[in-house]
């Protein structure tokens, strides 16, 4: 644990705390800064001036990176037998109904993305109190609900993420590992802005993006100029 501290207090003093960096900047310097000797996750995580408590200003989407994340989803399909084998030539992990309901009511929720067609969620509808708080389960609104499971799955295994405003205003999304380039680490940045920037309810008063970092897994944070990121 001391040698942890140590190279996190090493890579703390790389950072101005008292400057707002922009996000070409910050997408080199959180290389710099990374600590984890794996290749770690790179996040961005975004404060708006929104009010989750009200239903009009639920911030969610979808947004298809350009580079993808740097990790490999693994997808579930729950769908009828005649849907399972254009999932799984599609690139699925797991595709079926029955078997998983019952794994995931046992506790089961190892996969990243769950895809369901229309016609099976009353049946996965009880599995909201399991799914709901991972973020796993299907919503229309990110397309993970939907008749042609593979193109929903293409999409996943291609890059696309979905993202939500937590209780606190902030999202908080994956946009890339360490071992990307500055470059890409920027590009999937923006465009994840851009597409939380097209979200802006209408009844949001005032300042709309309000604060921005990066870190990366078990590094510190990065402060980013809200200015320079505007579309």
């Amino acid at each position: 644990m001391a040698r942890i501290a140590k190279k996190r207090k090493a890579a703390e003093t790389k950072i101005d705390k008292s400057k707002e960096y922009t996000l070409k900047e910050a997408s080199a310097m959180v290389k710099d800064v990374n600590t984890a000797k794996f290749d770690a996750s790179v996040d961005l995580h975004i404060r708006l001036g929104v009010d989750p408590k009200k239903a009009d200003q639920q911030v969610r989407g979808t947004v298809k990176l350009p580079h993808g994340t740097g990790k490999t989803k693994r997808v579930l399909v729950l769908c009828t037998p005649d849907k399972e084998a254009d999932a799984k030539a599609a690139g699925a992990d797991y595709a079926g109904l029955d078997e998983f309901i019952q794994k995931i009511e046992g506790g089961w929720t190892d996969v990243d993305v769950i895809v369901a067609t229309p016609s099976v969620m009353p049946k996965i509808g009880k599995l909201g109190k399991i799914l709901g708080p991972r973020n796993l389960m299907p919503n229309p609104k990110t397309g993970t609900v939907t008749n042609d499971v593979a193109a929903a799955v293409n999409e996943v295994k291609g890059g696309k993420i979905a993202f939500k405003v937590d209780k606190a205003g902030i999202v908080h999304a994956s946009i890339g590992r360490v071992s990307f380039t500055p470059e890409k680490i920027v590009a999937n940045g923006n465009e994840l802005i851009n597409a939380i920037m097209r979200l802006k309810p209408a009844t949001a008063k005032g300042i709309y993006l309000r604060g921005l970092s990066m870190a990366s897994s078990m590094s510190p944070g990065i402060s980013i100029d809200t200015k320079s990121v505007h579309s």
